[in-house]
């Protein structure tokens, strides 16, 4: 990510599965095709993937989307990174799918799509996930915002699902997906109009969960990453879990045992009376 500041470093080979910056602006990955159009960094425990394509608007290539579950599959299994931040360069979230190449984005007649594989890649990736919204998040921008926990908008920021301007109908998961979150009277104004809507418009209507300045933006997303990266990530993963309803009892159950017999509650409660920040240390097997 290109933020003018110190805070990110560029990922560095880690291992088999590691992911890092290449010339040109690609990733590598052992195993992996380089692929154009993306930026990854890491800082203290937050990875910022960077949709990297502003001469386009970061608009998302047919490789780019699938790229992406691959992507998140190695961020997912790597222990240096709590937290992840999704954003685009210059300005621009993301404008949606490139549409010179709308033919290879897969029509199946169900949710298999490359859009939707990738979507849904991002939505169970099990860290929690910060969508840095500036400029336009229209289209795929959109769809992939939405798969984020979490969304923090500049106050300039547009928002626009437009799949009526190019009589495409939208997938079935990702249009509940925009009724759950927004509700379903903001979800039938946005695909029925296909209008873009400011920012202050998407936080009354749950679209976006913060608006903030331009100039406040960076420091506001990477504040609450660094505070979500500290906190305990045995309690991260059960809440995203049942909030996202892919727990049930059982497995509740479970997470509340292993926080029990992994130490994170006696850890938790000693920094309490000892008034410190608690060092948990419960990783993902």
């Amino acid at each position: 990510m290109r933020t003018g500041s110190s805070r990110c470093a560029a990922i560095m080979p880690s291992g088999a599965g590691a992911l890092w910056p290449q010339p040109g602006g690609g990733l590598h990955n052992r195993g992996m095709e380089v692929t154009d159009g993306f930026e990854l960094t890491l800082a203290e425990h937050v990875a910022t993937l960077t949709l990297n394509r502003p001469a386009k608007r970061n608009a998302v290539t047919a490789a780019m989307w699938r790229a992406l579950p691959g992507i998140l599959a190695d961020l997912a299994a790597d222990p240096k990174v709590r937290v992840l931040v999704l954003t685009g360069a210059g300005g621009t979230f993301c404008s949606g799918a490139d549409i010179s190449e709308i033919h290879e984005l897969g029509d199946n007649d169900d949710d298999t799509g490359i859009t939707v594989v990738a979507e849904h890649a991002l939505m169970t990736f099990p860290k929690p996930v910060i969508a840095m919204i500036e400029g336009y998040c229209v289209g795929g921008g959109c769809q992939l915002a939405l798969a984020c926990d979490l969304r923090v908008a500049a106050d300039g920021a547009r928002f626009g699902v437009t799949p009526a301007k190019l009589g495409i109908v939208y997938p079935l998961s990702s249009t509940r997906r925009l009724a759950e979150i927004a509700g379903p009277a903001t979800a039938k104004l946005l695909l029925f109009s296909a209008d873009l809507i400011d920012a202050d418009h998407a936080l009354r209507t749950g679209l976006v969960d913060e608006v903030r300045r331009p100039e406040d933006l960076r420091d506001r997303v990477y504040g609450l990453a660094a505070t979500i990266a500290g906190r305990s990530r045995l309690t991260l993963t059960a809440a995203k879990q049942i909030v996202d309803g892919r727990a049930g009892e059982a497995e509740v159950r479970a997470w509340q045992r292993e926080a029990r017999e992994s130490g994170e509650i006696a850890e938790g409660v000693r920094a309490y009376r000892e008034g410190r920040s608690p060092g948990f240390s419960w990783h993902a097997k």
